[in-house]
């Protein structure tokens, strides 16, 4: 079980501090509807999500991903490769798209719209970010893959995925509980959470798709010269 935990943890945690999860749950927790919709976003978060490393990791173990002996199976590596390159073609295009010194980024169109947002419409966005953004997805799908990839038993496999959820669900779970438990002073920590990423947005995603598409990389290389 453990290097099921190890080949994911990574991308958990690179989805986890994605800063537009956060930034959208934090809007919403700051409109009249903030409890229903936070309440609303992070399930339709960690249920969209859950439902996408699931389907990935049945679908690798039936198709043998962990190889048996003799480690996992090559068509696991070769996928490693071409996602590892395409987290570095993103990483490069996080960082050419960037807002210029002094320039703020223009915020998504359904940010302007958030305060007059129902819990299904909060849900639905949260499933789009959660599995249809191109970053998001490509870093589940290749935690998921770890997992599906590794030794571990059928029941490892399935708490290395539960973890994968939660860990990468951070982005929502911890402003929704810093505002139900927070009182007053949610309404600060949040803002600054808010403003801090919304600020350095283009750093650390580029930072974290980098990093992982050289890990990624140097793990299917050595695999298959192995």
């Amino acid at each position: 079980m453990g290097d099921a935990i190890g080949g994911m943890l990574a991308s958990a945690v690179g989805i986890a501090i994605s800063p537009l999860p956060l930034i959208a749950v934090i809007l919403m927790l700051a409109t009249p509807k903030g409890r229903g919709n936070g309440l609303a976003f992070t399930a339709g978060w960690v249920v969209s999500l859950a439902a996408l490393v699931t389907v990935v990791v049945l679908a690798g173990s039936g198709g043998d991903a962990s190889g048996g002996d003799d480690g996992p199976a090559s068509w696991t590596l070769w996928l490693k490769l071409g996602l590892g390159v395409l987290f570095l073609l993103m990483g490069v295009k996080q960082w050419k798209d960037r807002p210029r010194e002094g320039r703020a980024a223009d915020p998504p169109g359904w940010m302007k719209a958030i305060d007059s947002f129902t819990p299904a419409k909060s849900a639905g966005l949260a499933a789009a970010l959660a599995v249809a953004n191109p970053k998001n997805l490509v870093l589940a799908v290749g935690g998921a893959v770890s997992i599906a990839a590794s030794t571990a038993s059928a029941g490892g496999k399935t708490v290395a995925a539960v973890l994968m959820v939660l860990i990468a669900s951070l982005c929502t779970l911890l402003p929704l509980g810093v505002y139900l438990l927070g009182g007053e002073k949610s309404v600060k920590v949040l803002g600054e959470w808010k403003a801090w990423m919304a600020a350095h947005n283009a750093a650390i995603m580029t930072t974290v798709l980098i990093v992982l598409g050289a890990k990624y990389i140097g793990d299917a290389v050595s695999g298959l010269a192995g």
